[in-house]
Formats: structure tokens, C-alpha cells, sequence
């Protein structure tokens, strides 16, 4: 696995139970995976030279993140045979959202309406076009809200664009779409063409940073999941996707919107490690190993909330914290990243199952915001229901 994030650590811990050696490229031995993991490598996945010894060392190469440089995994293919999953064509599309967005159109995929920018009066075209205010996008290397400016005016666009394309980013402008909330249908393909799609859920946003994630989505008809399943299904089958493949969505009043695709596991895929029969991490393995997918069937509705660093590092360790946590919610399913805390980051998530989705969510963002802050919301009782 290229990169050494929480991702490739989370996806070494399945692969124990399959009697795999996760091999990983790290760019630091501080990373995530390389805490864990006993065969790593050292090498950034810009480096083309490290890439390809890499490559000719592995059964299977696949990825936590969509950061490789494209005519790098062409060359890779060229001159190796080890299998590449998913492969540069797939990987493109999670690679650049304007290609993403041009391929989808095309084949009549709900999306936003969208334009390339190669200079400031293409957006204030768009603009006007389709009233303000509109999205900005980097074409590349955007996540975690990153890469995303919201603009409102003629004024916001002339004061940012220029400098935006002035630093060689490439960017496209999309209309901002009049949203209920944002979902997400998580999938998984085989080479073989099988495919597997877990309940769809609901992903909570704030500062374009997913905090939380409902599994099964609240409220949500039984078409409605359908059609996001096969959507997402459908899309993994034409741009030839192996691994789990996360389709971001927004529910509108006129249907679902397409936002974003990611090829690896996926935040919004994390509460499968505890409330799915299969989580996404040994999916992801079966998947790019040709092995028969596994059932996703969901054992018990699942809240997961994502761990963030807080705006002052606490005085509490991260163990003591711990300790305090299980003493009061002994039923938290927690996943720590062992990485350094400094605000913003994500430390780790916690999984919390049950039927009550009320309790679930208010024990679910207690627990977060303990393991992050060393401190108790007000609000809330010992059992973490709100008073």
C-alpha cells in the first residue's frame, strides 16, 4: 500500500486476519501505518525511483490516498506486472475533479453544473449564468474542505482567481447545490467484476471536515438507497474501479447529486469496522486480491465520530483519557491513529451500536470530544444522554 496514513494502518489490522503482510511506502517511519506495521519502506510517492522499487517488491499494489502522481503509476504499469489496483485509468478520476466531472456528464451521471477556469471572466460567466453564490474548486489535491472556496461575488472572484491561476492551480467552478444533507454510498469491485455495497449512510459536515457518520442514514426510503447503491455501483463498473470505491452525495429536492469519488477506504466507511459483518478495510483487501467480496449486512445501526485535535493540547495523555472514557462508556469502540495531536487533526474516530440513534449520536460526540478536549460537554448526564 502506497502512503502510511491512518488508512493503510487501519487496512494492516485486516490484513493480519487474513494472514497477509501489508508491505507499506511511508514517507516518515512517524507515520501511522509504520508504527505497526513490520515490513516498511521509506520513500515519499512523488518519488518515482522509490515507487518503482517498491513496486517490483509487491504482489499487489493499491493506496490510501489518490496523491500519485498519474504518469508515474503509467510508467509503473509499463514496466512491471504487478497488478495496480486501482489502476492509473480508474485512479484518474479520484485524481482530478474536472475529469471526474466531464467523464460523469457525459454519460448523463447526476452532477452539478460545472465549467473549467483558465481565467477570471469564466467564472464570472458562470456566475451569471447561474447566480452566485458558486464553487470554487482546485482540479487537484483538495480534501478535508481544502481546495474549496465558497465565492459570492463578481468582487470575491476577480480578488482570488487570478491568484489562484497565478500559482499554477488548476481550478473549475460548480453551482452551489441547495442541499437536505450529504450521504454517502460506499462500494467495493473485484477484478472479477462482483460487487458489494454497504447501507448508505449520512456524513455530518463542519468546516469541510466530516465529524460524524449515521449508519443507515436516517429517513431514508428504501428507493432512494437503491438508486444511490446502483449508482454508485454502476459507476465503479464503467470507470473499471478494483478496491472500495466512496461516492459523495447530496440529497436535493430534485434527487441526488454527485460531489466527490474516492478509490481506498473512506471516512464515511469507518463505522463498517464495527457495525458491518464486513468492515471496508478487509473489503478493500479481498477486493484487490480477487478474492470473493464479503457480506456488508448491517449488524446493528452504527454513529461514528471522527477524533480532532483540539485548539489546546490537553494536559491529559491520550492513555489517561482513554481510561476515563472506557470507565464511562465501557460499549465505545475506539480506533486511535497514534499520531501526534495538534488541532484540527484526525487522532482517530470512536463507533458507538445500538437502536437508539438519539443516544447513540449524543454518546458518540461526548466520547470525541473527550479522547480530544480531556473534558465533558455540558448537557449531558453520566450515561451521555442530554438532560
Amino acid at each position: 500500500m502506497v502512503g502510511g496514513g491512518q488508512l493503510a494502518r487501519m487496512t494492516h489490522q485486516a490484513a493480519i486476519a487474513l494472514g497477509q503482510s501489508l508491505r507499506v511506502l511511508v514517507a516518515d517511519k512517524d507515520d501511522a501505518a509504520a508504527m505497526v506495521a513490520a515490513d516498511v519502506t521509506i520513500g515519499h510517492h512523488t518519488d518515482f525511483d522509490a515507487l518503482l522499487a517498491f513496486a517490483k517488491t509487491v504482489d499487489v499494489l493499491t493506496f490510501d490516498h489518490e496523491h500519485v502522481p498519474g504518469e508515474h503509476l503509467l510508467a509503473i504499469a509499463l514496466n512491471t506486472d504487478v497488478p495496480i489496483r486501482p489502476g492509473p485509468d480508474a485512479l484518474a478520476f479520484a485524481q482530478n475533479k474536472l475529469i471526474m466531472r466531464e467523464r460523469l456528464a457525459a454519460e448523463d451521471y447526476p452532477c452539478p453544473a460545472f465549467a473549467e477556469v483558465s481565467e477570471v471572466d469564466d467564472v464570472l460567466k458562470f456566475g451569471a449564468e447561474h447566480s452566485w453564490p458558486v464553487v470554487l474548486k482546485a482540479a487537484t489535491g483538495g480534501y478535508d474542505g481544502k481546495g474549496v472556496w465558497m465565492l459570492d461575488s463578481d468582487a470575491e472572484a476577480r480578488s482570488l482567481v487570478p491568484e489562484l491561476l497565478a500559482a499554477g492551480t488548476q481550478l473549475m467552478v460548480e453551482r452551489r447545490v441547495e442541499m437536505r444533507r450529504e450521504l454517502c454510498a460506499l462500494v467495493a469491485r473485484s477484478p472479477f467484476g462482483q460487487g458489494a455495497a454497504w447501507p448508505v449512510v449520512e456524513t455530518v459536515q463542519e468546516n469541510g471536515i466530516n465529524t460524524e457518520v449515521l449508519a443507515p442514514a436516517p429517513g431514508l426510503t428504501a428507493r432512494k438507497v437503491d438508486e444511490a447503491q446502483d449508482l454508485a455501483l454502476r459507476i465503479a463498473e464503467a470507470l473499471n474501479v478494483v478496491g472500495v470505491l466512496a461516492v459523495e452525495l447530496f440529497e436535493t429536492d430534485g434527487g441526488l447529486i454527485i460531489n466527490e469519488l474516492a478509490m481506498r477506504p473512506h471516512n464515511s466507511g469507518h463505522w463498517t469496522m464495527d457495525g458491518s459483518r464486513t468492515s471496508q478495510f478487509e473489503q478493500h483487501l479481498r477486493a484487490v486480491l480477487d478474492y470473493p467480496l464479503g457480506s456488508t449486512e448491517l449488524l446493528a445501526p452504527t454513529v461514528m465520530a471522527n477524533v480532532l485535535g483540539a485548539p489546546v493540547l490537553p494536559q491529559m495523555g491520550p492513555d489517561e483519557r482513554l481510561h476515563h472514557l472506557f470507565a464511562r462508556f465501557p460499549d465505545a469502540k475506539v480506533h486511535l491513529y497514534g499520531k501526534g495531536e495538534r488541532p484540527g487533526r484526525k487522532l482517530g474516530h470512536v463507533n458507538f451500536t445500538g437502536h437508539d440513534l438519539a443516544e447513540l449520536r449524543s454518546r458518540a460526540t461526548l466520547a470525541a470530544h473527550w479522547l480530544s478536549h480531556a473534558e465533558w460537554l455540558d448537557g449531558y448526564d453520566i450515561h451521555g444522554k442530554e438532560r
